[in-house]
């Protein structure tokens, strides 16, 4: 079964490597966190994983509000860890 993808247009801003900086450390598994992305239409808290961080910023990759996957960098302060369900 295919994702859709978010399309260009809707896409959440993301930093660019002088921003978010190094090292990165990749995620060992996808931690499960809510994040503020910012798009053309505004602000958006979605939920989503934590594939990736550094010291100042965090690359997600979330479902918006359509259900289409989208990937950003944002900043580690606009992110929020999930707990796990009761019973999952």
């Amino acid at each position: 079964m295919s994702v859709e993808q978010v399309p260009l247009s809707e896409q959440a801003y993301s930093l660019g490597p002088a921003q978010y900086g190094t090292p990165v450390r990749p995620a060992g598994e996808p931690l499960p966190i809510t994040a503020w992305i910012h798009t053309r239409k505004g602000h958006q808290l979605v939920d989503g994983v934590a594939l990736a961080w550094t010291e100042k910023a965090v690359r997600v990759r979330y479902v918006d509000g359509h259900g289409r996957e989208g990937f950003a960098w944002v900043w580690a302060n606009a992110v929020t860890r999930r707990l796990p369900s009761v019973g999952a």
